[in-house]
Protein backbone atom coordinates (compact mmCIF):
# COMPACT_ATOMS: atom_id res chain seq x y z
CA UNK A 1 0.00 0.00 0.00
CA UNK A 2 1.54 3.53 -1.07
CA UNK A 3 1.36 6.11 1.76
CA UNK A 4 0.14 9.60 1.61
CA UNK A 5 2.34 11.68 -1.25
CA UNK A 6 5.39 13.24 -0.14
CA UNK A 7 4.64 16.58 -0.54
CA UNK A 8 7.99 17.70 -1.83
CA UNK A 9 7.09 15.72 -4.54
CA UNK A 10 3.43 16.55 -5.30
CA UNK A 11 4.60 20.46 -5.35
CA UNK A 12 7.14 19.35 -8.16
CA UNK A 13 4.23 17.48 -10.31
CA UNK A 14 2.94 19.95 -13.16
CA UNK A 15 -0.87 21.33 -13.08
CA UNK A 16 -2.80 22.16 -16.09
CA UNK A 17 -4.95 25.37 -15.99
CA UNK A 18 -8.33 25.10 -14.61
CA UNK A 19 -9.05 27.23 -18.43
CA UNK A 20 -7.89 23.73 -20.11
CA UNK A 21 -10.67 21.47 -17.64
CA UNK A 22 -13.09 23.60 -18.55
CA UNK A 23 -12.38 23.47 -21.89
CA UNK A 24 -11.97 19.70 -22.22
CA UNK A 25 -15.35 18.75 -19.76
CA UNK A 26 -17.05 21.10 -22.40
CA UNK A 27 -15.69 18.91 -25.01
CA UNK A 28 -16.93 16.07 -23.72
CA UNK A 29 -13.22 14.52 -22.25
CA UNK A 30 -12.56 13.42 -19.13
CA UNK A 31 -10.21 15.42 -16.69
CA UNK A 32 -8.05 13.99 -13.54
CA UNK A 33 -8.46 16.29 -10.48
CA UNK A 34 -6.85 15.47 -7.20
CA UNK A 35 -7.97 16.33 -4.35
CA UNK A 36 -5.86 18.04 -0.69
CA UNK A 37 -3.03 15.84 0.70
CA UNK A 38 -4.83 15.72 3.76
CA UNK A 39 -8.12 14.96 2.67
CA UNK A 40 -8.48 11.46 0.43
CA UNK A 41 -5.64 12.04 -1.50
CA UNK A 42 -6.81 10.50 -3.96
CA UNK A 43 -7.37 11.52 -8.04
CA UNK A 44 -10.66 10.79 -9.63
CA UNK A 45 -11.20 10.81 -13.54
CA UNK A 46 -14.34 13.40 -14.28
CA UNK A 47 -16.54 14.24 -16.96
CA UNK A 48 -19.98 15.53 -17.29
CA UNK A 49 -23.00 13.57 -16.64
CA UNK A 50 -24.52 15.01 -20.34
CA UNK A 51 -21.52 13.87 -22.35
CA UNK A 52 -21.71 10.78 -21.06
CA UNK A 53 -20.65 7.56 -23.85
CA UNK A 54 -20.36 4.12 -23.31
CA UNK A 55 -16.35 4.66 -24.28
CA UNK A 56 -15.82 7.04 -21.43
CA UNK A 57 -17.50 5.03 -19.38
CA UNK A 58 -15.50 1.87 -20.33
CA UNK A 59 -12.43 3.86 -20.56
CA UNK A 60 -13.17 4.72 -16.51
CA UNK A 61 -14.11 1.48 -15.42
CA UNK A 62 -10.89 0.25 -16.51
CA UNK A 63 -8.89 2.88 -15.02
CA UNK A 64 -10.40 3.57 -11.34
CA UNK A 65 -11.89 1.17 -8.89
CA UNK A 66 -15.52 0.91 -11.25
CA UNK A 67 -17.54 2.45 -8.41
CA UNK A 68 -19.01 4.95 -10.59
CA UNK A 69 -20.75 7.88 -9.10
CA UNK A 70 -22.54 11.15 -10.18
CA UNK A 71 -22.48 14.09 -8.45
CA UNK A 72 -25.59 16.16 -8.56
CA UNK A 73 -27.21 19.77 -7.58
CA UNK A 74 -28.99 19.02 -4.51
CA UNK A 75 -32.44 20.48 -6.04
CA UNK A 76 -31.81 18.03 -9.10
CA UNK A 77 -31.34 15.42 -6.31
CA UNK A 78 -34.83 16.66 -4.51
CA UNK A 79 -36.37 16.71 -8.07
CA UNK A 80 -35.23 13.04 -9.32
CA UNK A 81 -36.56 11.43 -5.90
CA UNK A 82 -33.10 10.64 -4.44
CA UNK A 83 -33.09 10.58 -1.00
CA UNK A 84 -29.76 9.81 1.18
CA UNK A 85 -28.69 6.12 0.91
CA UNK A 86 -28.28 6.29 4.96
CA UNK A 87 -29.86 8.46 7.08
CA UNK A 88 -27.08 9.23 9.30
CA UNK A 89 -24.37 10.00 6.99
CA UNK A 90 -21.06 7.89 8.65
CA UNK A 91 -18.53 8.83 5.70
CA UNK A 92 -15.15 9.91 7.52
CA UNK A 93 -15.52 12.96 4.29
CA UNK A 94 -19.11 13.67 4.55
CA UNK A 95 -19.78 12.29 1.24
CA UNK A 96 -23.29 12.57 0.36
CA UNK A 97 -24.23 9.40 -1.23
CA UNK A 98 -27.94 8.86 -1.80
CA UNK A 99 -30.29 6.16 -3.53
CA UNK A 100 -28.65 4.44 -6.20
CA UNK A 101 -30.76 3.64 -9.87
CA UNK A 102 -30.97 2.61 -13.33
CA UNK A 103 -32.30 4.07 -16.30
CA UNK A 104 -36.31 3.00 -16.23
CA UNK A 105 -36.16 2.63 -19.88
CA UNK A 106 -33.36 1.85 -22.75
CA UNK A 107 -30.98 -0.31 -21.26
CA UNK A 108 -30.34 -4.27 -20.33
CA UNK A 109 -29.10 -5.07 -17.19
CA UNK A 110 -27.99 -1.43 -16.40
CA UNK A 111 -24.25 -2.85 -15.49
CA UNK A 112 -22.57 -2.14 -19.10
CA UNK A 113 -20.82 1.01 -19.82
CA UNK A 114 -23.65 1.35 -22.44
CA UNK A 115 -26.36 1.38 -19.90
CA UNK A 116 -24.93 3.29 -17.47
CA UNK A 117 -24.06 5.40 -20.16
CA UNK A 118 -27.83 5.94 -20.50
CA UNK A 119 -28.72 6.35 -16.59
CA UNK A 120 -25.93 9.26 -16.77
CA UNK A 121 -27.01 11.11 -19.58
CA UNK A 122 -30.86 11.11 -17.98
CA UNK A 123 -29.61 12.03 -14.73
CA UNK A 124 -28.68 15.03 -16.39
CA UNK A 125 -31.36 15.79 -18.40
CA UNK A 126 -33.18 18.94 -16.72
CA UNK A 127 -36.59 17.45 -18.18
CA UNK A 128 -36.06 13.80 -16.07
CA UNK A 129 -38.30 13.17 -13.00
CA UNK A 130 -38.17 10.14 -10.34
CA UNK A 131 -40.54 7.85 -12.73
CA UNK A 132 -38.10 7.67 -15.44
CA UNK A 133 -35.50 5.24 -12.77
CA UNK A 134 -35.83 2.38 -11.15
CA UNK A 135 -33.88 1.67 -7.90
CA UNK A 136 -32.17 0.32 -6.57
CA UNK A 137 -29.66 0.17 -9.50
CA UNK A 138 -26.02 0.38 -11.15
CA UNK A 139 -25.06 4.21 -10.70
CA UNK A 140 -24.70 6.01 -7.52
CA UNK A 141 -25.82 9.78 -7.36
CA UNK A 142 -24.24 11.81 -5.05
CA UNK A 143 -25.30 14.84 -3.87
CA UNK A 144 -22.92 17.98 -4.16
CA UNK A 145 -22.95 20.90 -1.08
CA UNK A 146 -24.35 23.84 -2.74
CA UNK A 147 -21.86 26.54 -3.08
CA UNK A 148 -20.00 23.94 -4.96
CA UNK A 149 -15.90 23.70 -3.72
CA UNK A 150 -16.05 26.74 -2.00
CA UNK A 151 -18.38 25.26 0.97
CA UNK A 152 -16.69 21.54 0.22
CA UNK A 153 -13.64 20.89 -1.18
CA UNK A 154 -14.32 17.57 -2.62
CA UNK A 155 -14.58 15.42 -5.90
CA UNK A 156 -18.35 15.57 -5.93
CA UNK A 157 -18.28 19.30 -5.46
CA UNK A 158 -15.43 19.69 -8.37
CA UNK A 159 -17.43 17.89 -10.92
CA UNK A 160 -20.62 19.82 -10.71
CA UNK A 161 -18.69 22.98 -10.56
CA UNK A 162 -16.50 21.71 -13.86
CA UNK A 163 -19.97 20.75 -15.69
CA UNK A 164 -21.69 24.10 -14.90
CA UNK A 165 -18.14 26.08 -15.71
CA UNK A 166 -18.48 24.54 -19.03
CA UNK A 167 -21.94 25.40 -19.95
CA UNK A 168 -23.41 22.04 -18.98
CA UNK A 169 -25.65 20.40 -16.69
CA UNK A 170 -24.36 20.61 -13.36
CA UNK A 171 -23.88 16.93 -13.36
CA UNK A 172 -20.92 14.72 -13.49
CA UNK A 173 -18.94 11.75 -13.34
CA UNK A 174 -16.36 10.53 -10.98
CA UNK A 175 -14.79 7.59 -9.53
CA UNK A 176 -11.10 6.79 -8.11
CA UNK A 177 -8.04 6.30 -10.09
CA UNK A 178 -6.10 2.83 -8.93
CA UNK A 179 -2.46 2.64 -9.28
CA UNK A 180 -1.01 0.97 -11.74
CA UNK A 181 2.28 0.64 -9.92
CA UNK A 182 0.97 -0.83 -6.76
CA UNK A 183 -1.92 -3.37 -6.72
CA UNK A 184 -4.61 -2.37 -4.55
CA UNK A 185 -3.50 1.32 -3.99
CA UNK A 186 -4.94 4.72 -5.35
CA UNK A 187 -2.86 6.47 -7.53
CA UNK A 188 -0.65 9.08 -5.88
CA UNK A 189 -0.03 12.77 -7.50
CA UNK A 190 3.21 12.05 -9.11
CA UNK A 191 1.93 8.96 -11.08
CA UNK A 192 -1.28 10.79 -11.76
CA UNK A 193 0.64 13.31 -13.78
CA UNK A 194 1.94 10.55 -16.19
CA UNK A 195 -1.01 8.96 -16.66
CA UNK A 196 -2.47 12.03 -17.79
CA UNK A 197 0.20 12.60 -19.78
CA UNK A 198 -0.60 8.94 -21.17
CA UNK A 199 -3.97 9.49 -22.36
CA UNK A 200 -3.94 13.42 -23.04
CA UNK A 201 -5.77 14.97 -19.90
CA UNK A 202 -5.73 17.63 -18.07
CA UNK A 203 -4.65 17.73 -14.29
CA UNK A 204 -5.74 20.24 -12.00
CA UNK A 205 -6.05 20.29 -8.16
CA UNK A 206 -9.43 21.23 -5.98
CA UNK A 207 -7.00 24.18 -4.43
CA UNK A 208 -6.52 25.55 -8.09
CA UNK A 209 -10.62 24.92 -9.35
CA UNK A 210 -11.23 27.05 -5.55
CA UNK A 211 -8.61 29.83 -6.79
CA UNK A 212 -9.87 29.79 -10.26
CA UNK A 213 -14.01 30.66 -8.73
CA UNK A 214 -12.57 33.29 -5.79
CA UNK A 215 -10.97 35.19 -8.55
CA UNK A 216 -13.46 34.81 -11.25
CA UNK A 217 -16.82 35.14 -9.03
CA UNK A 218 -17.94 37.41 -7.10
CA UNK A 219 -19.10 35.83 -3.98
CA UNK A 220 -19.37 38.97 -1.15
CA UNK A 221 -22.78 41.47 -1.20
CA UNK A 222 -22.19 44.84 0.19
CA UNK A 223 -25.38 45.17 2.71
CA UNK A 224 -24.98 48.34 4.26
CA UNK A 225 -22.96 51.64 5.57
CA UNK A 226 -22.46 53.41 8.32
CA UNK A 227 -20.30 56.17 10.25
CA UNK A 228 -18.88 54.85 13.04
CA UNK A 229 -17.08 57.14 15.83
CA UNK A 230 -13.76 55.40 17.80
CA UNK A 231 -11.05 56.26 20.08
CA UNK A 232 -9.21 56.56 16.45
CA UNK A 233 -11.18 58.99 14.61
CA UNK A 234 -14.06 58.37 12.67
CA UNK A 235 -14.64 55.22 9.97
CA UNK A 236 -16.68 54.46 7.54
CA UNK A 237 -18.24 50.80 8.26
CA UNK A 238 -19.21 48.92 5.32
CA UNK A 239 -20.42 45.35 6.23
CA UNK A 240 -20.04 42.77 3.70
CA UNK A 241 -22.07 39.01 3.48
CA UNK A 242 -20.65 36.26 1.53
CA UNK A 243 -23.49 34.62 -0.07
CA UNK A 244 -22.35 30.68 1.00
CA UNK A 245 -22.20 30.60 4.22
CA UNK A 246 -23.70 33.77 5.32
CA UNK A 247 -20.67 35.07 7.12
CA UNK A 248 -20.85 38.53 7.72
CA UNK A 249 -17.50 40.72 7.30
CA UNK A 250 -16.77 44.48 8.25
CA UNK A 251 -14.22 46.92 6.48
CA UNK A 252 -13.49 50.35 8.27
CA UNK A 253 -12.58 52.77 5.55
CA UNK A 254 -10.87 55.93 6.05
CA UNK A 255 -10.45 58.87 3.60
CA UNK A 256 -10.78 58.67 0.22
CA UNK A 257 -10.06 55.22 -1.20
CA UNK A 258 -10.14 56.20 -5.02
CA UNK A 259 -7.49 58.76 -4.01
CA UNK A 260 -6.46 61.85 -6.03
CA UNK A 261 -5.65 59.48 -9.27
CA UNK A 262 -8.72 58.04 -9.21
CA UNK A 263 -7.18 54.28 -9.48
CA UNK A 264 -6.93 53.53 -6.06
CA UNK A 265 -3.53 52.64 -6.07
CA UNK A 266 -1.41 52.42 -2.25
CA UNK A 267 -3.51 52.25 -0.27
CA UNK A 268 -2.72 51.69 3.56
CA UNK A 269 -4.71 48.29 4.03
CA UNK A 270 -4.80 46.02 7.24
CA UNK A 271 -6.48 42.97 6.95
CA UNK A 272 -7.61 41.59 10.52
CA UNK A 273 -8.36 38.08 11.28
CA UNK A 274 -11.51 37.95 13.89
CA UNK A 275 -10.45 36.92 17.38
CA UNK A 276 -12.85 37.21 19.88
CA UNK A 277 -10.69 36.44 22.89
CA UNK A 278 -7.80 39.22 21.92
CA UNK A 279 -10.20 41.88 20.33
CA UNK A 280 -12.70 41.83 22.60
CA UNK A 281 -11.74 40.06 25.91
CA UNK A 282 -8.22 41.60 25.98
CA UNK A 283 -6.40 38.21 26.04
CA UNK A 284 -2.79 38.46 26.55
CA UNK A 285 -2.42 35.15 25.23
CA UNK A 286 -2.25 36.63 21.62
CA UNK A 287 -1.05 39.82 20.31
CA UNK A 288 -4.20 40.30 17.85
CA UNK A 289 -6.29 42.97 19.88
CA UNK A 290 -2.90 45.34 19.98
CA UNK A 291 -2.18 44.97 16.05
CA UNK A 292 -5.93 45.51 15.68
CA UNK A 293 -5.79 48.81 17.43
CA UNK A 294 -2.53 50.06 15.92
CA UNK A 295 -3.86 49.34 12.96
CA UNK A 296 -6.64 51.50 13.29
CA UNK A 297 -4.47 54.52 14.60
CA UNK A 298 -1.61 53.81 11.64
CA UNK A 299 -4.91 53.89 9.18
CA UNK A 300 -6.43 56.93 10.69
CA UNK A 301 -2.75 58.90 11.04
CA UNK A 302 -2.61 57.73 7.48
CA UNK A 303 -6.07 59.61 6.78
CA UNK A 304 -7.00 56.83 4.05
CA UNK A 305 -6.82 53.57 4.04
CA UNK A 306 -8.95 50.15 5.17
CA UNK A 307 -8.96 48.17 8.31
CA UNK A 308 -10.88 45.06 7.25
CA UNK A 309 -12.22 43.13 10.04
CA UNK A 310 -12.57 39.16 8.70
CA UNK A 311 -15.03 37.47 10.29
CA UNK A 312 -14.82 33.12 10.38
CA UNK A 313 -10.82 33.16 11.14
CA UNK A 314 -10.97 32.83 14.92
CA UNK A 315 -7.87 30.88 16.31
CA UNK A 316 -6.68 30.93 12.11
CA UNK A 317 -9.79 29.28 11.01
CA UNK A 318 -10.55 26.60 13.43
CA UNK A 319 -12.99 28.47 15.40
CA UNK A 320 -13.46 29.53 18.71
CA UNK A 321 -14.10 26.15 20.80
CA UNK A 322 -11.37 24.77 19.02
CA UNK A 323 -9.04 27.19 20.04
CA UNK A 324 -9.95 27.06 23.23
CA UNK A 325 -9.32 23.50 23.03
CA UNK A 326 -5.88 24.37 21.92
CA UNK A 327 -5.25 26.66 24.74
CA UNK A 328 -5.42 23.70 27.08
CA UNK A 329 -3.17 21.60 25.04
CA UNK A 330 -0.95 25.07 24.88
CA UNK A 331 -1.18 25.07 29.25
CA UNK A 332 0.20 21.26 28.99
CA UNK A 333 3.30 22.15 27.28
CA UNK A 334 2.23 22.27 22.98
CA UNK A 335 2.79 25.52 20.96
CA UNK A 336 0.15 27.22 18.65
CA UNK A 337 1.30 24.86 15.94
CA UNK A 338 1.63 21.67 17.58
CA UNK A 339 -1.83 22.40 19.42
CA UNK A 340 -4.05 22.66 16.19
CA UNK A 341 -2.04 19.78 14.33
CA UNK A 342 -2.77 17.44 18.04
CA UNK A 343 -6.78 18.62 17.53
CA UNK A 344 -6.36 17.05 13.93
CA UNK A 345 -6.64 20.53 12.46
CA UNK A 346 -4.23 22.76 10.06
CA UNK A 347 -1.78 25.22 11.63
CA UNK A 348 -3.89 28.02 9.26
CA UNK A 349 -6.36 27.42 6.89
CA UNK A 350 -7.86 31.02 6.76
CA UNK A 351 -8.49 32.45 3.27
CA UNK A 352 -8.39 35.73 2.00
CA UNK A 353 -10.48 35.85 -0.99
CA UNK A 354 -13.27 37.02 0.05
CA UNK A 355 -11.21 39.85 1.73
CA UNK A 356 -9.67 40.53 -1.42
CA UNK A 357 -12.89 40.84 -3.26
CA UNK A 358 -13.79 43.12 -0.37
CA UNK A 359 -10.99 45.52 -1.35
CA UNK A 360 -11.72 45.11 -5.32
CA UNK A 361 -15.62 46.48 -4.40
CA UNK A 362 -14.11 49.18 -2.14
CA UNK A 363 -12.18 50.44 -4.63
CA UNK A 364 -8.77 49.22 -3.68
CA UNK A 365 -5.84 48.25 -6.51
CA UNK A 366 -2.80 48.11 -5.34
CA UNK A 367 -2.01 48.40 -1.79
CA UNK A 368 0.50 48.58 1.34
CA UNK A 369 -0.39 45.79 3.42
CA UNK A 370 0.13 45.93 7.19
CA UNK A 371 1.31 42.64 8.19
CA UNK A 372 4.08 40.48 9.82
CA UNK A 373 2.66 37.83 8.26
CA UNK A 374 4.53 37.02 4.44
CA UNK A 375 1.77 33.81 4.21
CA UNK A 376 -1.43 36.78 4.45
CA UNK A 377 0.47 38.52 0.98
CA UNK A 378 0.30 35.19 -0.66
CA UNK A 379 -2.96 34.97 0.21
CA UNK A 380 -3.95 38.00 -1.05
CA UNK A 381 -2.31 38.10 -4.27
CA UNK A 382 -3.68 36.28 -7.73
CA UNK A 383 -6.91 38.52 -7.51
CA UNK A 384 -6.26 41.62 -9.49
CA UNK A 385 -4.71 43.23 -6.39
CA UNK A 386 -1.17 44.57 -6.18
CA UNK A 387 0.48 44.35 -3.01
CA UNK A 388 3.28 47.27 -3.43
CA UNK A 389 4.71 47.30 0.38
CA UNK A 390 4.49 45.16 3.53
CA UNK A 391 4.79 47.59 6.10
CA UNK A 392 5.68 45.83 9.51
CA UNK A 393 3.15 46.36 12.41
CA UNK A 394 4.22 46.84 15.93
CA UNK A 395 5.56 43.85 18.08
CA UNK A 396 3.31 43.65 20.81
CA UNK A 397 5.44 41.25 23.37
CA UNK A 398 4.07 40.50 27.20
CA UNK A 399 4.96 37.44 29.69
CA UNK A 400 2.03 35.98 28.17
CA UNK A 401 2.41 35.78 24.54
CA UNK A 402 6.39 35.66 24.23
CA UNK A 403 6.36 31.63 23.41
CA UNK A 404 3.39 32.15 20.96
CA UNK A 405 5.49 35.16 19.39
CA UNK A 406 8.33 33.06 18.97
CA UNK A 407 6.42 30.39 17.46
CA UNK A 408 4.88 32.32 14.97
CA UNK A 409 8.17 33.78 14.02
CA UNK A 410 10.28 29.89 14.10
CA UNK A 411 7.78 27.95 12.97
CA UNK A 412 5.03 30.42 10.69
CA UNK A 413 7.49 32.49 8.97
CA UNK A 414 6.42 35.74 10.84
CA UNK A 415 8.33 38.62 10.60
CA UNK A 416 8.52 39.99 14.06
CA UNK A 417 11.33 42.88 14.35
CA UNK A 418 12.16 43.46 17.84
CA UNK A 419 10.88 40.32 19.72
CA UNK A 420 14.05 39.88 20.90
CA UNK A 421 14.96 43.44 21.89
CA UNK A 422 11.88 43.45 23.86
CA UNK A 423 13.41 40.18 26.06
CA UNK A 424 16.56 42.28 26.49
CA UNK A 425 14.77 45.17 27.56
CA UNK A 426 12.37 42.81 30.05
CA UNK A 427 14.49 39.67 30.93
CA UNK A 428 13.21 36.37 29.40
CA UNK A 429 9.40 35.49 30.83
CA UNK A 430 8.88 32.99 28.56
CA UNK A 431 5.97 30.96 30.66
CA UNK A 432 6.53 28.13 28.79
Amino acid sequence: MTGPADPAVREKVRFDSVERAIADIAAGKAVVVVDDEDRENEGDLIFAAEKATPELVAFMVRYTSGYLCVPLAGDDCDRLGLPPMYSMNQDKHGTAYTVTVDAREGIGTGISAADRATTMRLLAEPGSSAVDFTRPGHVVPLRAKEGGVLRRPGHTEAAVDLSRLAGLAPAGVICEIVSQKDEGSMAQTDELRVFADDHDLALISIADLIAWRRRHEKHVVRVAEARIPTRHGDFRAVGYSSIYDDVEHVALVKGDIAGADGAGHDVLVRVHSECLTGDVFGSLRCDCGPQLDAAMEMVSAEGRGVVLYMRGHEGRGIGLLHKLQAYQLQDSGADTVDANLQLGLPADSRDYGLGAQILVDLGVSSMRLLTNNPAKRVGLDGYGLQIVDRVPMPVRANSENLHYLRTKRDRMGHDLVGLEDWVERNGEADPA
